[in-house]
């Protein structure tokens, strides 16, 4: 199994697809947001034309009311892992979500859920406000309490030490790396501040040209507000706020550019963490075919 892993608009969807080819692979997405269907350009899905012929998977498998589970992704993908294998083909992982690539490889558990505990708890989130439940987590559950940012994961973290007594810290990855529980060669794709952020902007700029706005207003009509996950999605979120009348086209695609470094930032501080990711540089003198023969000489030898 291969993985590409790296920042966003790093170049991976299109290394992933040249391996693809080279070793008679199907990509397995990792990208959180790219589950949705109808979330196209704002996700810089792989179209038609661009994938090849190249078989992608666990892309418009929820819909934008569902909310994305790691755990569910966990499971999606070690099936397709394994039926990709047993038609002699290569799985190819391909993505920026570090915590789902490490959910498809490592051995990690996710607590359980409880649709109407935490339903439960998103009431009473609303009607007390946050810090009363934030309080109650800082008496059940203190280590979590003290990382714990967002209302969203509040009410997780709550969730999970109701139904388990478990703190839910205690069930977040560790950064110290086991072997994976698959035979797996990860590559990464390291550019220099100045590229990603050049690339970042184009290709937001792109988004908007491309009919983004449009994109979110149709999804509104099939439920976009309506899910926690979706709704909250890098772009997304900027445009809902025009469709609101809060910002005009020009603030949204700046806070879309600033968000998303933001989160290639991360994207880049959790994959430098991981010390089995062998690193490939892109610069601007770099051609995509001399980026692929780079990753080939790294997987010439480890793969049969």
């Amino acid at each position: 199994m291969v993985v590409v892993v790296g920042p966003t608009a790093s170049g991976k969807s299109a290394l992933g697809i040249a391996l693809a080819q080279r070793f008679d692979g199907e990509v397995i997405s990792a990208d959180s947001m790219q589950l949705y269907r109808g979330m196209d350009i704002g996700t810089a899905k792989v179209t038609s034309a661009e994938a090849q012929g190249v078989p992608h998977h666990l892309i418009d498998v929820l819909e934008v009311r569902e909310e994305a589970s790691v755990a569910d992704y966990q499971r999606r993908a070690r099936q397709l892992v394994h039926q990709i294998r047993g038609r002699g083909r290569t799985p190819i992982m391909v993505g920026g979500s570090g915590l789902y690539v490490r959910a498809a490889l490592d051995e990690i558990d996710f607590p359980p859920t409880d649709p109407d505990l935490r339903a439960q708890l998103s009431r009473r989130c609303a009607e007390e406000g946050p810090d009363v439940l934030r309080a109650e987590l800082a008496r059940l559950d203190p280590d979590s309490a003290q990382t714990v940012r967002d209302d969203r994961r509040l009410i997780r973290a709550l969730e999970v030490v109701t139904l388990t007594g478990r703190s839910f810290a205690s069930f977040m990855p560790r950064r110290v790396h086991h072997e994976s529980m698959t035979p797996v060669v990860q590559l990464g794709l390291r550019l220099p501040r100045e590229l990603l952020h050049s690339r970042i902007a184009h290709r937001v700029e792109a988004m908007q040209a491309q009919g983004l706005e449009a994109e979110v207003s149709r999804l509104v009509e099939q439920g976009l507000r309506e899910g926690k996950t979706a709704s909250e999605a890098i772009g997304y979120q900027q445009f809902l706020a025009v469709l609101d009348g809060e910002l005009s086209r020009d603030e949204a695609r700046e806070q879309t550019v600033i968000a998303t470094r933001r989160l290639a930032r991360r994207q880049e501080t959790w994959f430098r963490a991981d010390p089995r990711i062998t690193w490939i540089d892109v610069d601007d003198h770099r051609t995509a075919e001399q980026i692929t023969q780079a990753a080939l000489l790294h997987l010439e030898g480890a793969l049969p």
